[in-house]
């Protein structure tokens, strides 16, 4: 069975961590020294969740010097983000949202 890109896309975003680094950089693009302290968490599990992004073109990495810098794809993950944030906004600001109420 082929996936499709929402299994895929969808995949990427249902992890943790990969949520973690899309939230961050929301805020601004990072190297990888920056989001591991950001982040807490150890440089080779935050490589392997980056590339993970990367292959998928979630998360751009542009070489400054000796440093990668790491951002979102602005042309999609930014309207995608904002458009969550609008419908989170308008339908999740109440108490039936199961997203409030899980305490994972």
């Amino acid at each position: 069975m082929k996936c499709s890109p929402y299994h895929i896309f969808f995949k990427n975003l249902g992890n943790p961590l990969r949520i973690q680094i899309i939230t961050a950089l929301k805020e601004k693009p990072a190297s990888v020294n920056i989001l591991s302290k950001k982040l807490n968490v150890e440089q080779s599990k935050l490589s392997h969740a980056l590339a993970l992004l990367k292959s998928c073109n979630l998360v751009i990495c542009e070489q400054k010097g000796k440093q990668r810098i790491y951002s979102l794809n602005k042309k999609t993950m930014v309207p995608i983000l904002d458009l969550l944030d609008k419908h989170a906004r308008e339908f999740c600001n109440n108490n039936k949202c199961s997203c409030l109420n899980n305490t994972e």
